[in-house]
C-alpha cells in the first residue's frame, strides 16, 4: 500500500499477545506452535477495512513491550490517530502496567484516541486459567476511553470487531477525517508530478 489513512498502534507489557492479535487480524490465523519471540522496537503491517462502502487503508504498529525498548517505541506512537492497550485478564501485573503505557501515549500524542484490549478471552471461557482482574476494575477505568474488548487471537472472537470499530470511530471524526482528505490529495499531486516528469 502506498500510503495508510488511519495509523493504529499496539501497546502492551509482553507477553500479553499484541503480535498474535495483529496476526490473527491482518492473516486470520493463529499458531501456538511458534515459539515466543520479543518484538524490537516495532514491527509494521496494513490492512484495508470498508466503512459505508469505502475502503480505507490502515497502518498498524506492533510495539515491544520489554522496558528495555521503551525509550525506541516512543517515536512509534506520534501521528497515531488511535492505540490498543492490551492486558492479559489473567495477569494482574500487565493491568497495573496499563497506566503506564497510557501516559507514555498520552505525553507524544494526545488527541489519540484510547481502546483497551483483554486478550486471551478463550483461556477464561475454558477456566484454564483463573482471571485475576476483576472486570468491575475495567468497566471503570475504561469508561473515560473510547472502547473496552476482550478478544481471543486463538479463536478470532471479537478481533475484528474491535479494529472495525476503531475504524469507524476515525471515519465519523471530522478532524481526522479531514487531515485524511487532505494527505490524499498530496499523495494524489505527489502521484501526477512523477507521472509527468517521469520518461520511461
Amino acid at each position: 500500500m502506498s500510503r495508510c489513512d488511519f495509523k493504529i498502534v499496539l501497546l502492551g507489557s509482553e507477553h500479553v499477545g499484541k503480535t498474535s492479535l495483529v496476526i490473527r487480524f491482518v492473516n486470520c490465523r493463529f499458531n501456538a506452535s511458534t515459539p515466543y519471540q520479543n518484538t524490537i522496537g516495532a514491527a509494521f503491517c496494513a490492512k484495508t477495512i470498508c466503512v459505508n462502502g469505502k475502503p480505507f487503508n490502515v497502518g498498524i504498529w506492533d510495539t515491544a513491550g520489554s522496558e528495555r525498548y521503551e525509550a525506541m517505541t516512543r517515536m512509534y506512537y506520534r501521528g497515531a490517530h488511535a492505540a490498543i492497550i492490551c492486558y492479559d485478564p489473567c495477569c494482574l501485573e500487565s493491568w497495573t502496567r496499563l497506566r503506564h503505557w497510557l501516559q507514555e501515549l498520552r505525553t507524544v500524542e494526545e488527541e489519540c484516541k484510547v481502546y483497551l484490549c483483554g486478550t486471551k478471552k478463550d483461556l477464561i471461557d475454558s477456566d484454564e486459567v483463573r482471571r485475576e482482574v476483576p472486570e468491575d476494575i475495567v468497566n471503570t477505568y475504561s469508561q473515560g476511553l473510547h472502547g473496552h474488548c476482550l478478544t481471543s487471537s486463538k479463536t478470532g472472537e471479537n478481533v475484528e470487531e474491535l479494529f472495525q470499530k476503531i475504524v469507524e470511530d476515525c471515519v465519523a471524526d471530522i478532524n481526522v477525517m479531514k487531515d485524511v482528505k487532505e494527505l490524499r490529495v498530496q499523495l494524489q499531486k505527489e502521484d501526477e508530478k512523477k507521472r509527468v516528469y517521469c520518461f520511461c
